[in-house]
C-alpha cells in the first residue's frame, strides 16, 4: 500500500482524498511501502494551517431491505484493487483537536472495556436475530448499560426490542445520541457485522461518560439500542416517536472491505422499497387459458419493462426487484403475482422522479395483462448527510490510531437520523468477494482483527462526540454545517 505524496494536486497532511491508497498485492497480506503511522507522525507535527482533510458534507414488514451494506464500490473484493476516489471539494477539518489528557482518558477506559466488548460481540454473533425480534440482544446490552451506571428504558417507544440507556452529569449541557444496531440477516446471520456497532456504540457511550466525570464536563450521553435496520427502518420509527429529540448530535460506524486499518466517510443513496402485486384470473391453462388473466405474465412484463427503463436512468441510479416465489401449478393460469423492489437514488427528489417511473412500468404491464395492480411503497430510507466539522474531528481522532480516511460515494442505503450526525465506515480484514451481506463477512466480523479495527474507530468517535459536549465553538461549527446542509 502506499500513498503517492509527489501528486501536484496532494494536500499536506495524512487525509489526503485524491490518491489514498494504491493496493496491488492481495488484500490478505496488507503488503506496504509506506509506513502510514510515519506518516501521521509527520502531519501531527506540521503546522495546523497545513493539515487539512478533505472531507466532503454530502448534501448533493416481512421482507429484508438490503439498506446497509458499506462495501464501497471503489473496493473490488475480487481484484483486490483499490481505485483513487474523486474529491468533491476541500473543507478543512478543524483547526484544533482533542486535547491529548483528554484523549488519553478515552482511550484507557475503551482499553478496559475491551475484553468485555469483545464477548458481548461474539455473545451477539453467535445468537443472529431478524429484525424486532432481537431479543437476546436488547437482554445483552441493557444489563450491561444498567451496570455500568446508565438509567435504562427497555423495550422503548413501544418497540419489544428497542431501548435507551441514558447517562446525565451536572445540570445544562448539551445531548450526544449514539446508535448500536443489532439485528442479522436470514439465514447468513451478522453477515453486516452489527455485532460489531453494538459494542462501538457502548464503548464510545462509556468512554464518553468517564469523560465527563473526569474532567467534570456538564452534559447528557443517550444511547439507543436500535431495531431492524435490515429492512423495517428501526431508526425512523425511533424518530418518528421522539427518540431523537433533544440530541444535539449522533453518532455510530459501520464494518466493510477495505484496506487494512481504513475508514471512509461514505455518502449513501435514498432508496424506496415497493411491493408490486398483480391480480389476475386463473383458468385452466390447457383447456381454456382464454378465460384467464395471467398475473405472473404481468411481472415479468414489469420486471422486463425496468430492464429497459435502466437504459435511460443515470449512473448513480438503481432499481433492482425480485419475483416472490410461488408453489403454483404449471397447468393453472397464475391469478397472483407479488414483486419486491429497491429503488434508490442520491437524494430524497430524484429518488421520488425515478420511483414515479418505475411505478409507470409496473402499471402498463397490468394493463397490457388485464390484471389489478397493487403498489405499496414502504418506509423510504433517505440520503445520509455526513456532518463535515463532525468528519474534520474524527478525521484527527483517526490518524492518531491509523492515519487512514477516505471520502467515497456508496451505492447502499440506510435509516440513520436526520440531524447533526457521522456514520463512517471502518474497514476489517474480508477474504475475496466476501464483503457485506455475505457469509464470508459474517466470517470476518467475529474475527480479533475485525474487533481490533472496530475498537480503533469507537475511539475516534468517542473523542469526536466529547467534543460536542464539551466544545462550544466547536458544536456551533457542527450545527452551521448541518443548517447549511439541509
Amino acid at each position: 500500500m502506499s500513498l503517492d505524496a509527489s501528486d501536484a494536486n496532494h494536500h499536506s497532511g495524512c487525509l489526503s482524498l485524491r490518491r489514498l491508497f494504491k493496493l496491488k498485492p492481495p488484500y490478505k497480506t496488507f503488503t506496504k511501502q509506506v509506513n502510514s503511522s510515519q506518516i501521521c507522525d509527520q502531519t501531527r507535527k506540521a503546522p495546523d494551517s497545513k493539515r487539512l482533510a478533505d472531507i466532503t458534507d454530502l448534501t448533493s414488514r416481512v421482507f429484508y431491505d438490503t439498506c446497509c451494506d458499506f462495501g464501497s464500490s471503489k473496493f473490488n473484493t475480487a481484484a483486490c484493487q483499490w481505485e483513487a476516489p474523486p474529491v468533491y471539494s476541500d473543507l478543512p477539518s478543524p483547526s484544533d483537536s482533542i486535547h491529548e489528557e483528554i484523549r488519553q482518558t478515552i482511550e484507557s477506559v475503551i482499553d478496559a472495556l475491551d475484553p468485555s466488548l469483545r464477548l458481548l460481540s461474539l455473545q451477539i454473533h453467535s445468537h443472529p436475530e431478524l429484525m424486532f425480534e432481537e431479543i437476546f440482544a436488547h437482554k445483552l446490552l441493557s444489563d450491561y448499560m444498567e451496570s455500568h451506571g446508565f438509567s435504562v428504558t427497555r423495550h422503548y417507544l413501544g418497540l419489544k426490542t428497542a431501548w435507551r440507556a441514558e447517562y446525565t452529569h451536572g445540570q445544562g449541557g448539551r445531548t450526544i445520541g449514539i446508535n448500536s444496531e443489532m439485528d442479522a440477516l436470514p439465514e447468513i446471520g451478522h453477515a453486516c457485522g452489527h455485532n460489531l456497532i453494538a459494542v462501538s456504540g457502548v464503548g464510545v457511550a462509556l468512554a464518553i461518560k468517564s469523560a465527563l466525570e473526569t474532567y467534570n464536563v456538564p452534559g447528557t450521553v443517550v444511547l439507543l439500542g436500535t431495531p431492524a435496520e435490515e429492512g423495517g427502518g428501526g431508526k425512523i420509527i425511533l424518530l418518528e416517536r421522539g427518540a431523537y429529540k433533544g440530541m444535539d448530535a449522533c453518532l455510530m460506524c459501520h464494518p466493510s472491505p477495505g484496506p487494512k486499518l481504513s475508514t471512509f466517510v461514505l455518502s449513501s443513496l435514498a432508496m424506496q422499497s415497493i411491493d408490486a402485486e398483480f391480480f389476475g384470473q386463473s383458468a385452466h391453462a390447457g383447456d381454456a387459458p382464454w378465460e384467464g388473466a395471467n398475473a405472473l405474465d404481468a411481472a415479468f412484463l414489469a420486471y422486463s419493462s425496468v430492464s429497459v427503463l435502466r437504459q435511460q436512468i443515470k449512473p448513480d441510479h438503481r432499481v433492482n426487484g425480485v419475483i416472490n416465489g410461488s408453489e403454483r401449478a404449471a397447468n393453472v393460469i397464475p391469478d397472483y403475482a407479488k414483486m419486491r423492489w429497491y429503488v434508490r437514488a442520491p437524494t430524497r427528489v430524484q429518488l421520488a422522479q425515478l420511483t414515479e417511473r418505475v411505478c409507470a412500468c409496473f402499471e402498463g404491464a397490468a394493463l397490457a395483462t388485464s390484471c389489478r395492480l397493487k403498489i405499496t411503497k414502504n418506509t423510504p430510507y433517505y440520503d445520509l448527510r455526513q456532518n463535515s466539522i463532525l468528519a474534520g474531528a474524527f478525521s484527527h481522532a483517526i490518524c492518531q490510531e491509523s492515519g487512514n480516511v477516505g471520502q467515497y460515494p456508496s451505492g447502499a442505503s440506510t435509516d440513520f437520523v436526520f440531524l447533526p450526525s457521522l456514520h463512517p465506515a471502518f474497514a476489517i480484514p474480508t477474504q475475496p468477494n466476501g464483503g457485506n451481506h455475505s457469509p464470508a463477512f459474517a466470517d470476518s466480523a467475529r474475527s480479533t482483527e475485525a474487533h481490533k479495527a472496530c475498537m480503533i474507530t469507537t475511539k475516534a468517535l468517542a473523542c469526536t462526540g466529547f467534543r460536542v459536549l464539551e466544545d462550544k465553538v466547536f458544536f456551533m461549527q457542527v450545527r452551521e454545517a448541518f443548517e447549511a446542509s439541509v
